[in-house]
């Protein structure tokens, strides 16, 4: 299976699963780089997956119908613009020969879901589309969701195996590393990690996908235990807490100081 990050808007990035003959996207905000790749690669478009319902996920629906030679799956609970077969926590189906499993990952929006692959058929690391949930080095904001929710939805990620390819739909990761390095300084995997994403910048290439296992050594918000990230999110100028503060209280302050940080 051949996996290609499709750049859209000016830093998402639609992802397309192919075999040589059928494809799937996730999230194509935009048709015209999906219509592309189409072409490019000489593919059928077999499925679309969609994780929620934003502008910058679901643009380009309408226009890739005519090329659409399946279904949609989105989520279940979230208006969409075109029909979807709706999918929820359990949801499988299989698409290109692909066992894909459902998570519910509220927080971002209230319906937000995520797909994975567990078992790829070309015996390659387990893939997880996330759309705005988890970002490398960050988190989405969340627009109708609550911390808890969030904090939850992470962890449930969190917990994939650490191989998981992790897809995820923005292109933030040195934004988010510039944040974590202010949350954990002496991390020093989260240093390797930010000077080998600058030289794929300096490139013009992806930073993504990152893994699992990559993301639970440099990714603040699914280290609101480790001490050092603890401390700094109980001393948060705008909204310092108390010493015995509670889990979700810590990932909230995080989540509030990457909103304001510049």
């Amino acid at each position: 299976m051949n996996l290609v990050a499709l750049a859209a808007f000016s830093d998402n990035y639609i992802w397309m699963l192919h075999d040589g003959v059928q494809a799937l996207v996730v999230d194509p905000g935009e048709a015209e780089p999906v219509l592309q790749a189409l072409d490019r690669y000489a593919l059928q478009l077999a499925g679309i997956l969609v994780t929620h319902h934003h502008g910058d996920h679901v643009g380009g629906l309408a226009a890739l119908r005519p090329r659409l030679a399946g279904p949609v799956y989105g989520p279940a609970r979230e208006a969409m613009p075109v029909p979807v077969r709706p999918c929820a926590a359990g949801s499988t189906f299989e698409l290109l020969g692909q066992r894909i499993r459902v998570l519910d990952v509220p927080g971002h929006t209230a319906g937000h879901i995520a797909f994975v692959i567990d078992a790829p058929s070309d015996g390659s690391a387990p893939l997880l589309f996330c759309g705005d949930t988890l970002f490398s080095g960050g988190c989405g904001r969340l627009f109708e969701g609550t911390p808890a929710q969030m904090l939850t939805s992470l962890q449930g990620l969190a917990a994939l195996p650490g191989e998981t390819r992790v897809c995820c739909a923005h292109e933030y990761t040195l934004s988010n590393l510039r944040f974590a390095q202010t949350i954990e300084p002496a991390n020093k995997a989260l240093a390797e990690y930010r000077a080998w994403c600058e030289a794929r910048r300096e490139q013009g290439l992806p930073t993504l996908p990152s893994t699992i296992g990559r993301e639970q050594a440099i990714n603040p918000f699914l280290r609101c235990d480790q001490p050092d990230v603890r401390a700094a999110a109980l001393q948060y100028p705008q909204h310092p807490l108390a010493a015995d503060a509670d889990r979700v209280s810590v990932f909230a302050n995080l989540r509030q100081w990457k909103n304001d940080f510049r």
